[in-house]
Order: structure tokens, then sequence, then C-alpha cells
């Protein structure tokens, strides 16, 4: 049952990021995934539950990633300022390793078509940013602290701007078709942040 769910997800997933949920019908999920529309409703409850499930998972994958990423920085400097530095080349480098680029952002993609969705999906999106936000506003508090900026700057800001460029960068990627374009924009936030920061 897990996998039959798993594939579910993963076939929605593929969907949504190519087209939007609203395109995306049970009909041509339960088809991808050879399962009668009775399977579906077995694991969701209708689209909004589908909608919700791929938002969490995603967020969650989110969240793994980058404790991937900055834990691995972390073991390569105790300074905070070269931990974000380091954090920020290997997430540029993951991104580079995309061969089509990256292929989405459900958050972002609900976000846009927030009203197929109930308040579920809209707080799992605002839980999703603020999440981000507080893991990033720690980090730069933490450099703050040893390397004042050299600007007057709001940290929250600067911690919801690594969203925003991500962000940016997806949609800047596809609209130009340059699958790297997101790695350069966090290589170019990266700069911003070290000319901000080091002494």
């Amino acid at each position: 049952m897990t996998n039959t769910r798993t594939r579910i997800l993963d076939i929605a997933q593929d969907a949504v990021l190519a087209k939007g949920f609203e395109a995306t019908s049970i009909e041509e999920i339960t088809a991808a995934a050879e399962i009668t529309k009775g399977g579906f409703f077995y694991h969701f409850a209708d689209k909004n539950a589908l909608a919700l499930a791929l938002v969490d998972r995603y967020i969650d994958d989110e969240e793994a990633l980058f404790d991937d990423l900055f834990g691995r920085a972390a073991q390569l400097s105790d300074d905070p300022l070269q931990t974000m530095l380091i954090g920020l080349k290997l997430m540029a480098e993951l991104l580079e390793n995309m061969p089509e680029g990256h292929p989405g952002c459900l958050v972002a993609t609900s976000c846009y078509q927030a009203r197929l969705f109930d308040g579920q999906v809209q707080q799992a999106n605002r839980r999703a940013m603020l999440s981000w936000r507080a893991r990033f506003l720690t980090m730069f508090e933490d450099i703050a602290a040893q390397h004042p900026p050299k600007d007057k700057v709001d940290l929250s800001d600067l911690a919801d701007m690594l969203s925003g460029v991500v962000e940016g960068g997806i949609i800047l990627s596809k609209a130009v078709d340059d699958p790297n374009a997101t790695a350069r924009q966090v290589l170019m936030f990266r700069s911003y942040v070290k000319i901000l920061f080091q002494p």
C-alpha cells in the first residue's frame, strides 16, 4: 500500500510541476499509476488531500536537503560565515548537476494556484516559508555576532532573500531555458553575503 501511495505522489508531482495542479487530473494519475479511481481514493480523499500530501512531502525533502548541505558545510568550518558560504556553494553545485534544471517548487506552484485548495494547503506553504526563514535567520544571526554586517540589513529579510533567490532562479531558468540560471543566482547571493559580512 505504501508503494502505491508513493507511486501516486511521484506521478502527481511530475505532472503538477510540468503543468500545474489545475491541469493535472485524477484520471491521468490513476492511468499512469495503473490503479482504479477507488485505489486513488483509498489513499487520498480528494485532490486537495493529494496537494497537501505533495506539499508536506516536498517540505520534508527540502528540510532534509538543507540539513545535509549545511550540515556538511558545518563539518568543514567552525566559522558561521564560512559555513554559510560553503553551504551556498554546495547548493549551487547541486543545482548545476541537474542537467534539465531544477524541476520546480511545489510550494510555489501551490501558492500560484491557492484558490484551488482549502486553508490546510495554504497553511503548509506558510509553515514552509517560515521554517526556512527561521533556519537561515539563525545562521545569519550567528554570522552577524562574529562578523558585523557592513550595511544596515534586516536579517529576517536577508533570510527570506535566499528563498526568493532560489524560487526566482527557478522561474528565470525555465523562462529563458537556461538550466544553470538558478545555480548562478545562488552564487550571486553568496557573493553578496561574502561582501556584506567579510572584514
